[in-house]
């Protein structure tokens, strides 16, 4: 591409950096941008400053919040006995959607990866342990996806949470194999949660 002005293709170069935007997404949007009142276009600068300079990680459970403890955690009509872990906090917005959980989450922050260079030190398990040893919860949700990597995360979790006196469930297969939380609709994912299995018997289902 072609640009008349080094400041537009700066930007349509920022833009393009965006997963799933390619440059002439990137340059549709710079031009849209140009195109609005200056007062919508501070807006959107202002709420990008924001993102990046207010919103914190929780600092019980990794989701993402405003505060040093999510609004989740904070609550206190959350049954604080019972944790979902997830992989990001898309899969919280999945299950909160649902309305059907009342629990709290561990948001692992990914997936162990070793094609990509992720073990279990770089995920956030650090606070579920803990809980789990200081006798602090009764049960642990898998929520992971059924995907390889969901799968090899959860086994992991599983054999080092089996050391305590926890009830470990998995979600019901009402989740396809190879499928993420995110894209489950909410009546499937209501009904995965309510008809949560033990994971052991979820192994041998696979097996």
């Amino acid at each position: 591409m072609n640009f008349s002005s080094k400041h537009l293709e700066k930007a349509v170069e920022e833009i393009a950096h965006l997963p799933g935007i390619g440059r002439k997404t990137a340059l549709r949007l710079a031009l849209h941008l140009l195109r609005q009142e200056e007062i919508q276009v501070m807006a959107l600068t202002e709420s990008i400053n924001l993102l990046k300079e207010a919103v914190k990680y929780c600092k019980n459970c990794g989701n993402l919040s405003d505060h040093d403890i999510c609004e989740i955690c904070a609550n206190p009509r959350r049954d604080k006995t019972i944790v979902c872990v997830v992989e990001d906090i898309r899969d919280v917005i999945a299950i909160e959607n649902t309305g059907q959980y009342q629990g709290l989450y561990q948001v692992l922050g990914g997936v162990i990866s070793p094609m990509e260079g992720i073990g279990p030190s770089d995920l956030n398990m650090t606070a579920l342990l803990q809980k789990a040893e200081k006798a602090e919860i009764d049960e642990v949700i898998f929520g992971l996806g059924t995907t390889m990597e969901g799968e090899t995360t959860t086994f992991y979790l599983y054999k080092k949470l089996s050391l305590y006196p926890l009830k470990l469930t998995a979600i019901a297969r009402g989740i396809a194999v190879g499928d993420q939380l995110e894209y489950a609709d909410e009546v499937t994912l209501a009904r995965s949660i309510a008809n949560r299995v033990p994971y052991e018997s979820s192994i041998k289902s696979d097996s």
